[in-house]
């Protein structure tokens, strides 16, 4: 491998938007993620709409569905 060209590959603190911290590794100091493994859906069971720019509103107008 040729020498200093690679990035300092470093522990890091990620942070989800619940609250739930975590260390991973990665190029970057720090990561922020909106997702983790104690508030996704897959894994707790409860659906959560993530709503990225107004989808899920343009998909429920475009075809007449209304909330319950």
């Amino acid at each position: 491998m040729k020498e200093k060209i690679h990035p300092n590959y470093q522990k890091v603190l990620v942070t989800c938007a619940c609250g739930e911290s975590f260390e991973s590794g990665s190029i970057k100091k720090q990561l922020r993620v909106e997702l983790c493994s104690k508030c996704h859906p897959f894994f707790t069971g409860k659906q959560k709409f993530v709503d990225a720019g107004g989808r899920v509103d343009r998909f429920k107008r475009k075809y007449g569905l209304a909330d319950k």
